[in-house]
């Protein structure tokens, strides 16, 4: 069986990455699990949906497995996830879109 770029297997080692820096990957683990712990201003549900939002943007595969199921067990439904993803998709859209205008900003000026 030929081994894939993306195993899913691979999520499970994340906590490897302080293997080679310890240091930074503790503080890293450390920062990552005070950003979604417990519910503060947004809920823990709420966290979750984002991170699964902006893991579809990042094309992180390994996010989008983990927040898909981070989101259903903290309560969202596939509903709500779509939705989320949807807003992602618009706003990563609006802002290729937005940056048309450094391209007919240089065009106008180009054509001069």
């Amino acid at each position: 069986m030929e081994k894939k770029y993306f195993d899913p297997k691979d999520l499970a080692k994340f906590g490897e990455i302080t293997k080679y820096q310890k240091d930074m990957g503790t503080k890293f683990f450390d920062w990552y699990g005070e950003v979604f712990s417990g519910d503060t201003a947004l809920t823990e549900r709420e966290k979750s949906l984002i991170a699964l939002a902006v893991a579809h943007t990042v094309q992180c595969p390994y996010c989008i497995d983990a927040y898909t199921t981070a989101c259903l067990e903290k309560g969202a439904d596939e509903e709500q996830m779509m939705e989320a993803v949807h807003v992602a998709a618009a706003i990563k859209g609006g802002a290729t879109l937005a940056f048309g205008i450094q391209m007919m900003n240089h065009a106008e000026k180009m054509n001069m």
